[in-house]
Parts: structure tokens; C-alpha cells; sequence
């Protein structure tokens, strides 16, 4: 046996350790295991002093199990490209190299908008909005607009995304009744007005007394450009990868890029009257709608036009379906590059999720893109739905998702370390507690009493398995529909049968109907609908109206396969708003329910039909945000894809309470006396593949028994040639005879000291 930190494991490899010569003093990290224990760390101006890096540093290297740290900037008036900045992330990668903790850090051009803004500035994001007001035949109207505050994580100690001008784009006059605008009203009388005042804080402009009686409001169409790169500037994803280039004699282990898309809307512009604009945006929606003006057909998606709900529809998806694909080429677009600038092994992280859950906010910011978003282990933050970080596992082919999770309580983090577990995740620790975002206080709080102690059990799973959560169904959801507020699915993505389903023990990936578009949700060769990994023995299709003909042609295909299918919502129009059949387009064998319970009811009777085995229901519930999902326990089992049951125990004790108890695994039966966490793998014969247990003091199943003198910490494996190899930690001096007995290729973790 030989005794290695945690950092020191990074370095070697999660499955290489072979020489247990090699020395462990001043390990050097490059690169992380297969799972890594992620820390964040937002820099303020104390790292900025002479190797003010080195505290924070020191603190988590002595006081947590962190081996890959991601890093963003939070200072004003300091961007990527200054020279002073390079150098001083510089140093401090290579201080955090020597402890072990390889920084990922955050290289988004939104940390250099002013470096873009010199070189791009007409390249920059405009915010297009529309007022309606009533023209008056008695005289003159005179109307007002104000720039919108835009802020974000990004701004509030740097620079604002301000106003930098403004200007007058169109003026429409017309008369409007219940179904809309009356095309025969309508009219540009932009000429006829005029500009009193164009600042980037305001305009002011003068509209002429009405002497039309047809044309009785006028739509005033103004936009402002804040400094922010335009997400369909053409020069984006060129400096994107001159910023990478920067850094690339940087010794990172990766990069980040966080909550990615267009400048925040905190209320989901709920009258859908402001518009994410640019002239390179016009001229893409011109190109893929065959020519159409894209500030008519704001106004036409603003207030609609009688007659015209089709081309209303359309102009809707497209507009949205837009912003999805965009933003999700600008992030393939950024891991491809830090693939080729940093190595095929740096890491992309960190979450594209924004407001943290799918609705009306996301689809401004984004076009809800999270599952276009390739990461190397699937990421979201904050009160994400559980459904959403599990089926981002399946699309990337993950092991597990990271949560970066913050709270003003730390008991908050306490039950998220075991919840995430039986969520088939890991929590990224964002330091929010007790109040002042970021300070080092905060960083404290979290490695003072149990928490670490129980990360660091629940980083024990890493070694014996590779396998998400398995999620016997899948909710695809209408992406166009639920992002369409002309039809009416809207803001509506089906969370309400996800969460059903995890709340009665039958984990649920949420997907959108988009992934079947893309090729990412396919058929196997047995008739399996998959995800990735995933199989299913149910998918319900929630919503489908404005789906594609391939949405029909796919579930044909699948109709002959061991996948229960289900549908609730009707499909009467098809992307375009032309009038669709999806009754027979779908297949006869689908199962068509009326509403959300009546879905959740008739896949449950489905799966126990099936015989498909119950998880520990997800309990508890998150309530943030404005929205409410559910949430598992933090005491109760869950199953992997691979037949990996995992018991978890932190109720009363964060680190672990204890687990006696007999559990099933497939046909056959574990018995552990453990702590905190209690974890195996047999195979169909009942023989151990893997074991992983905190304060393990015995276990037992089929012929394989194993009594320890004390408790301890430990993960046990095969490889394929059946030898055994095994992991303990926080031990000190000679191995038991039981676990000599079982191989001599042990190593000794050691646990992080708890902060006084």
C-alpha cells in the first residue's frame, strides 16, 4: 500500500496507478480523473495582490478533497486580454499546479467585451424594442423610450452591459382589433416622424397628428446597442479563439464558458415586445425564411396580424429556433477550440444553464440550448430539475452531472451533497453562505465541520463506476411549442409528468424534441428508443404541435420496438403553421392520454407491469426561482445503468449515518454494516464486481464476506482479468489482514484536515 493525496491521484490517473515508487511529495497535477471533485473560485481584487492567489489556494489544498477548481474572474476593470491579468492568472496556475488543484478557467469573451467593442464595434448586441401607442388627430405624439438596465454574474462588480447608442429603426401605423393588426391599416410613416433626442440612455421622437382614420396606433420600433458582442456577430467565434490562444502557454487543465447567450431578461418579456437584434441577424433570418423582413415580422410576432396566425406561427419558431442554434454553435464552437489550443484532454466546464429551469426566461437568454452545449461531464447550476441534469448525462455521455450549487444555509449544501447522489450527480461548491457573495469567508464556511468528509466518501463511487443514473423514461417535449407564445403549449415543457414520475421512485430524463432532429435521440439495433447510453422502456411525446415531419417518421420507427410509447397534447400544425394531421401521422400503437396525471398514471401502471424496479423517490422539492421541482432524499438508494446500487445515509449526520442493512441488487442480495454511503455491483451470478462504502465494518453477498476490525473508508474493483484492486482513505499504518488478503495493489488516500 502507499499513501497519495487526492490532487496527486489527478496527476497519475484515476485507473493508471502502477509504480508505487513514485514519490508524493509536490505532486504536480495536469490533468483530472474521470471524476473529479469540483470547487469553484471567483477572484476578487485580493487575488489581484502579489500572490494574493496563494490563500485560497492553501486553504483548500489542507481542508478539502477539490482536485479541479473552476475559475472566473469578478473584478472591475479587468479584462482577459490586459497583460497584467495574464500574468497573475499565470502564476497562479502554476501555484495551484503544485498543490495539486488544476484551475479550469472561465475564458468567455464577455470578460473582454471591451477589447471587442475596439476592434468590432459594429458588431455589438442590439435590443430591439417595440412600443404601441395611440396616434391622436387633435395633434402631435410625442413618445419616450428608455434603454433597458442589462446585468448579469458578469457585471455587477465589472462593467454594466451599457446603452452605448440608440436609434430609431421603423414606425408602423395601423388600426387593430381582437384578432390582430388589420393588414389593410398597416404602414410605414417613418418619414413622417421625427427624432427629438437619439442617446444611448433614451429616444424621443415626434410622431405627426393622424389625418388616416384607417390607421388609428402606431408601433414605434427602437433599438439600443450595449457592449456585449453580438451572439451572430461574424467575427465572434474568431476572437472566442484568440482569447483561448492568449492563454494557451498557460498551464490549465481547461476552460469554461458560463451561462452563455444573450444579455438576461428577468421577467421572460412577457408582453413580447423586445426583440435580441442586429443587422447579421436580420440577414441570417432573411436567409433561412426566404427573404422575409425580420422588423416587420417583429411587429407580426409582437401584436399578429388577422389572417396571417400561420405566418405568425412561423415567424415565431423560426426566430427561436434561431437563438437554440445559435448559441449552440457558438459553444460547440468554443470546445472544439479548447480541444485544439489546450490538448484533446482539457477540460470544457461549467453550465450553459442560466435561469435553472426550462421557461421563458431561458428561451431569451438562449433558446433553451442546454442539450446543444457539449461539456466533458454534463453541467447545470443552481435548482436545475433533477430530469434535466440526468438525460444532459445521457447526451454527453457522462458519468455523472455537476451541479454548481450555492445557498445562504449550509445545511442546505449538507443535504445536496447526499440528494446528488441518488440524483446520479456531484455538487460543484459555489461558496454563497453566510451572505456576501465570493468573499473567502464564504469558502471557509463550507470546509468547516462534516461536509468535506462527506465529499469525500461520496468521491469514493468514482472508482468502481462510470455509469448515470439509469431513467427508465423519457419526457420529450415539443421544443418548438413550448418556446411558441402565439400557440398554445407555451412556457409548458412537461416537467409537470417529469416530475411525477421521480417523485413515485421512476427517474425521468427530460429531452427535447429537437434532439430527435439532430440524430442525438435514436433507435438501436434491438428497437431500444436510447440516449446515449439510456434505454427506455416508455417515452411520452408532450406537445408536439410545430414539430417537424421527422418527429413522426421517428416514432414509426420506434412504434416497432420494446419502447412503450405515449403522447399527450395534440399535433395540428407543423413547424411552418400549415395545418398537420398528427393523429395519423403518429403511429395507431401510441397511447394518447388527456393531461399531465393521467400521463404520469398511465406510465407508472406501465413500468410495474414491466416489472421495472422502484429508486427512492424523489421526496423532497426545490422552490426557487419561481418554480417548484422535485428533489431526492438524502437517505434512500438509487441504480446506475450499469446495475451499480448506491445507499446513501446523511440525515442526521452530514459525513454519514449509519447503514445496516440487507439491499437488493438485481436477483441477489447485499448485506453492509457501513456509514454515510454503502455501494455494489454483481454480476447475473451474484459474484462482487465493485464495492465502495464509507465506514465500511462488513459486507457481504454470495460466497464474497468481508469483517473489518475497525470501520473504514474504502472502494473495491475487479478489472476484466477478475484481479481485485482497491482504494482506502484516511487510514494510517498497516492494511487489515481481510484486505490483504483480497490484493496487494491498495492505495491510501488521505482526508483533508476539517477547518477550525
Amino acid at each position: 500500500m502507499w499513501i497519495v493525496s487526492w490532487g496527486f491521484l489527478c496527476w497519475l490517473g484515476l485507473w493508471g496507478i502502477q509504480n508505487p515508487a513514485v514519490h508524493a511529495a509536490n505532486p504536480i497535477a495536469v490533468n483530472p480523473p474521470a471524476i473529479p471533485t469540483l470547487g469553484c473560485w471567483f477572484w476578487s481584487q485580493a487575488e489581484f495582490e502579489p500572490e494574493g492567489y496563494k490563500t485560497f489556494l492553501n486553504m483548500v489544498k489542507d481542508h478539502s478533497p477539490y482536485n479541479l477548481l473552476t475559475t472566473s474572474l469578478r473584478i472591475p476593470r479587468k479584462e482577459l486580454l490586459e497583460d497584467d491579468t495574464h500574468a497573475q492568472i499565470k502564476a497562479a496556475a502554476l501555484y495551484a499546479q503544485q498543490c495539486g488543484i488544476p484551475m479550469v478557467l472561465d475564458l468567455d469573451v464577455r470578460l473582454a467585451r471591451q477589447a471587442f467593442q475596439r476592434e468590432y464595434p459594429g458588431e455589438l448586441q442590439e435590443q430591439l424594442i417595440l412600443r404601441e401607442v395611440d396616434l391622436s388627430s387633435s395633434g402631435p405624439v410625442e413618445v419616450e423610450i428608455h434603454a433597458s438596465e442589462l446585468s448579469d454574474h458578469y457585471t455587477a462588480r465589472t462593467t454594466p452591459y451599457i446603452s452605448l447608442r440608440g436609434a430609431l429603426r421603423r414606425v408602423y401605423a395601423y388600426t387593430r382589433g381582437p384578432e390582430g393588426i388589420d393588414p389593410a391599416s398597416l404602414r410605414d410613416i417613418t418619414p413622417d416622424c421625427s427624432v427629438v433626442e437619439s442617446s444611448p440612455e433614451r429616444i424621443k421622437l415626434i410622431l405627426k397628428r393622424n389625418s388616416d382614420e384607417n390607421a388609428a396606433k402606431a408601433c414605434v420600433m427602437v433599438s439600443f446597442t450595449h457592449l456585449t458582442p453580438d451572439v451572430f456577430a461574424p467575427h465572434l467565434l474568431e476572437f472566442q479563439r484568440r482569447i483561448l490562444k492568449r492563454y494557451a502557454d498557460v498551464p490549465l487543465a481547461g476552460a469554461c464558458k458560463d451561462e452563455w447567450g444573450f444579455p438576461p431578461c428577468f421577467d421572460g418579456n412577457p408582453e413580447k415586445n423586445r426583440f435580441w437584434y442586429s443587422s447579421a441577424r436580420a440577414e441570417t433570418y432573411a436567409q433561412r425564411t426566404g427573404g422575409r423582413d425580420l422588423l416587420a415580422d417583429c411587429l407580426l410576432m409582437y401584436r399578429g396580424l388577422a389572417g396571417q396566425e400561420r405566418a405568425r406561427w412561423a415567424a415565431v419558431n423560426h426566430f427561436m429556433d434561431m437563438s437554440r442554434l445559435r448559441n449552440g454553435a457558438v459553444e460547440q464552437d468554443f470546445y472544439l477550440a479548447v480541444k485544439e489550443i489546450f490538448g484533446a484532454t482539457a477540460i470544457v466546464a461549467t453550465h450553459p444553464t442560466w435561469w435553472p429551469y426550462p421557461e421563458a426566461r431561458e428561451f431569451e437568454k438562449n433558446g433553451l440550448h442546454w442539450w446543444a452545449a457539449r461539456r466533458d461531464w454534463a453541467q447545470t447550476d443552481e435548482v436545475t430539475p433533477f430530469a434535466a441534469r440526468t438525460s444532459l448525462c445521457k447526451k454527453w455521455n457522462s458519468p455523472v452531472w455537476f451541479n454548481m450549487y450555492y445557498s445562504s444555509s449550509k445545511s442546505d449544501y449538507e443535504q445536496q451533497v447526499w440528494a446528488s447522489v441518488l440524483g446520479g450527480g456531484r455538487v460543484n461548491y459555489h461558496p454563497l453562505y453566510p451572505s456576501e457573495k465570493r468573499s473567502l469567508e464564504n469558502s471557509r464556511a463550507l470546509l468547516r465541520g462534516g461536509l468535506m468528509r462527506a465529499e469525500s466518501r461520496v468521491r469514493l463511487l468514482n472508482f468502481i463506476t462510470h455509469s448515470p443514473l439509469d431513467c427508465p423514461v423519457a419526457v420529450v417535449f415539443g421544443h418548438a411549442n413550448a418556446m411558441n407564445w402565439a400557440g398554445g403549449g407555451y412556457n409548458d415543457v412537461g416537467m409537470s409528468i417529469a416530475d411525477g414520475l421521480w417523485r413515485a421512485g421512476y427517474p425521468a430524463d427530460l429531452i427535447p424534441s429537437s434532439e430527435i432532429d439532430n440524430g442525438s435521440l435514436g433507435i438501436d439495433a434491438a428497437g431500444w428508443i436510447h440516449y446515449g447510453p439510456q434505454r427506455y422502456a416508455a417515452v411520452i411525446l408532450y406537445h408536439p404541435d410545430f414539430e417537424k415531419p421527422g418527429t413522426a417518421r421517428f416514432f414509426h420507427t420506434a412504434a416497432s420496438g420494446p419502447t412503450a410509447l405515449f403522447r399527450c397534447g395534440d399535433w395540428t400544425k407543423d413547424f411552418e403553421g400549415n395545418d398537420f394531421d398528427g393523429q395519423a401521422a403518429l403511429p395507431a400503437s401510441m397511447t394518447v392520454l388527456p393531461d399531465a396525471t393521467a400521463a404520469v398514471s398511465a406510465i407508472i401502471q406501465h413500468l410495474r407491469q414491466r416489472n421495472i424496479p422502484l429508486q427512492s423517490p424523489a421526496s423532497l422539492s426545490f422552490g426557487s426561482f419561481g418554480h417548484v421541482s422535485s428533489c431526492p432524499p438524502v437517505e434512500g438508494f438509487c441504480r446506475l445503468i450499469d446495475g451499480t446500487v448506491i445507499q446513501v445515509a446523511g440525515t442526521r449526520n452530514v459525513a454519514g449515518d449509519p447503514i445496516r442493512r440487507t439491499i437488493r441488487i438485481g436477483k441477489h442480495e447485499a448485506v453492509f454494516d457501513a456509514e454515510g454511503l454503502a455501494a455494489a455491483r454483481l454480476d447475473e451470478n451474484g459474484k462482487l464486481l465493485a464495492l465502495a462504502a464509507g465506514g465500511l465494518r462488513e459486507f457481504s453477498a454470495g460466497d464474497f464476506h468481508l469483517i473489518l476490525p475497525a470501520p473504514l473508508d474504502l472502494a473495491l474493483w475487479r478489472d476484466a482479468g477478475n484481479r481485485f484492486h482497491g482504494v482506502v482513505q484516511g487510514h494510517a499504518g498497516p492494511l487489515p489482514e481481510p484486505l490483504r488478503a483480497l490484493t496487494t495493489d491498495w492505495v491510501a488516500l488521505s482526508l483533508p484536515n476539517v477547518l477550525e
